[in-house]
């Protein structure tokens, strides 16, 4: 009866946008950001010999971050419902709701070196979630509901980042086997969404100012399925992941060569939509400082550790940054 009330009373305004604890499900972005940044970083310093406890503050930051928004999230389904629902509803919105348990499953990889138990129940509850959600999201495209407008790099997520980061769980649990069935479906799933998107950014109305970060998830799926494939089987430079990076690099330098066009309306938290990206780009980097050292493409591994870390560094700032001045 009193979430009831409590609907009927806020759902006709813009009282849950005003809550400050009724945060929009997309600021799961900046939790998954900080995560594989952490991930990446946490690996980084194994790799460099970096004192631990840098990147386990990192962590250690991701993690408040993710248990703040997910509770959030539950807050707004119990006393906000109505716009809880208007999200799983939105054709675009609703993509973001991915983000829950893949930032779940990254969650458990953080934690696995130091509570077993608890991260492999984040882990599995993150893959049967993302599995779930994408039989009711990506499946459901399939019934002609969804619109040329709406075929953005968003879609990437539930069928694509989630089998990835699901593979990069099963390869921390040495289940390689399991991980590689996820690996393909993230694959195949990417190589079916890309010519859709890419024709839609070619030929559709350009995006609105506000909303252009969202191309920032181009840079993820090569880099991530990069990072998944190389954490499923052991971390060995092979010919396929090379060509994983070299269509990351590809990406890359043309979202910097559309950084003006992007950032045209100013800083927006949209913009982490770059970090997953970088994230596993900065973790590629590493996986290929450790196979090859600096001979061949090992050169490469820690200018790209290091730029994808500084990126998710610069993006956490800027936010800082933003925030206050919005709030002061």
């Amino acid at each position: 009866m009193l979430k009831d009330r409590l609907d009927s009373e806020h759902c006709g305004n813009d009282s849950c946008e005003a809550n400050a604890f009724c945060l929009p499900v997309n600021y799961f972005s900046i939790a998954l950001g900080m995560l594989s940044g952490g991930l990446a970083f946490r690996h980084g310093s194994l790799a460099l010999s970096i004192p631990i406890i840098y990147s386990q503050i990192f962590l250690s930051i991701a993690a408040v971050i993710w248990a703040v928004l997910m509770v959030s999230y539950l807050y707004k389904w119990v006393y906000f419902s109505c716009v809880a629902k208007q999200e799983l509803g939105n054709i675009i919105q609703c993509c973001f709701i991915s983000l829950i348990p893949i930032t779940t499953i990254l969650m458990g990889i953080a934690l696995f070196p130091r509570q077993h138990f608890a991260a492999e129940i984040m882990m599995f509850v993150g893959i049967v979630g993302q599995l779930l959600f994408a039989a009711y999201r990506a499946a459901g495209l399939w019934r002609g509901t969804h619109t040329i407008e709406a075929t953005t790099p968003i879609i990437y997520l539930p069928s694509v980042a989630s089998p990835f980061a699901s593979t990069m769980a099963l390869g921390v649990l040495h289940q390689q086997h399991w991980a590689m069935l996820f690996f393909g479906a993230g694959i195949f799933s990417w190589i079916s969404l890309e010519a859709s998107i890419l024709h839609r950014l070619r030929t559709g109305s350009p995006l609105s100012a506000a909303t252009r970060g969202v191309l920032g998830i181009q840079l993820a799926p090569a880099f991530v399925g990069c990072a998944a494939y190389l954490t499923a089987t052991g971390g060995h430079i092979d010919l396929f992941s090379e060509a994983l990076i070299g269509y990351g690099l590809l990406n890359l330098i043309y979202l910097i060569r559309l950084i003006p066009w992007v950032f045209e309306a100013g800083f927006s938290l949209s913009m982490w939509a770059y970090s997953f990206g970088f994230g596993s780009m900065a973790n590629v980097g590493i996986f290929l400082y450790e196979d090859q050292g600096f001979n061949e493409l090992g050169i490469l591994g820690i200018p790209l550790f290091l730029i994808g870390l500084f990126a998710i560094c610069l993006l956490a700032i800027t936010t800082v940054i933003h925030l206050f001045r919005n709030n002061s």
